[in-house]
C-alpha cells in the first residue's frame, strides 16, 4: 500500500483512472534507469506519490521545501521532476494525453492545423528591464506570451519574450521550436 493510499487525499491527487494513464510511461522510465544504476538496496519511492507531490506543488504554488510531510521528501520529488523534465518524460506524458484526447473525439492523433496567439502582460517592478519590452500597439511595458494550440484548443507550444517582439517574429520562432520529423507537414515553409 502506498502512502497516498494511507493518507487523506489532497484535491490535487491523481485519480486511479488518471494514474492508469501515466503509470506505464513512468514505470518504463524507472525500469530503463535501473538498468544503468547501482542497486544499493535503498527504499523505492512510489512514483504515484512523486506525481501527486508535483501536482500538489503546481496547484498550490508552495515552495518545494514547504511540501507536506506525507509526500516523499522535497529533495526526492525535485530530483524526479528534474530528471523527468531533462529527459523529456514530462513532455512525453503530455503528448500521450494530447493524442488520447484527440482520438477520443474522433480526430487524428497528431494535429493537422494550429492557431497562434499572443498576449502582452505588464510585469512587476522587480523584473529585470533587459527581459522586458514595450508593445507599442497596446502600450504595455512587459512580456509577451505566445502560444500555439491545435484546433481543439490543446496547448502545443509556449514561448515568453519581451513585449517588444512582434507577433510575426514570435510566430516564426514558435514554429521553429516544433521539432522536425514529428510527422507534421509545414505548409508555412
Amino acid at each position: 500500500m502506498t502512502s497516498s493510499q494511507q493518507r487523506e487525499p489532497y484535491p490535487s491527487d491523481l485519480s486511479d483512472a488518471r494514474w492508469a494513464l501515466m503509470e506505464p510511461t513512468l514505470t518504463a522510465w524507472r525500469a530503463e534507469r535501473q538498468k544503468t544504476s547501482l542497486n544499493l538496496g535503498g527504499k523505492v519511492t512510489d512514483l504515484r506519490d512523486v506525481m501527486n507531490a508535483i501536482l500538489f506543488l503546481n496547484r498550490t504554488g508552495v515552495p518545494w521545501r514547504y511540501l507536506p510531510h506525507d509526500f516523499p521528501p522535497h529533495t526526492t520529488v525535485f530530483g524526479y521532476f528534474g530528471a523527468w523534465t531533462a529527459d523529456g518524460t514530462i513532455e512525453k506524458l503530455g503528448l500521450h494525453l494530447h493524442r488520447m484526447v484527440r482520438e477520443q473525439v474522433g480526430r487524428a492523433a497528431e494535429p493537422t492545423a494550429c492557431v497562434i496567439d499572443a498576449q502582452s502582460v505588464k510585469t512587476a517592478t522587480s523584473v529585470p528591464t533587459d527581459t522586458q519590452g514595450t508593445d507599442a500597439g497596446k502600450k504595455i511595458v512587459g512580456r509577451k506570451r505566445s502560444i500555439v494550440v491545435d484546433t481543439l484548443g490543446l496547448l502545443l507550444l509556449v514561448m515568453v519574450t519581451a513585449a517588444s517582439v512582434s507577433d510575426n517574429e514570435a510566430g516564426i520562432q514558435l514554429l521553429s521550436l516544433d521539432p522536425p520529423g514529428n510527422g507534421r507537414s509545414r505548409a508555412w515553409t
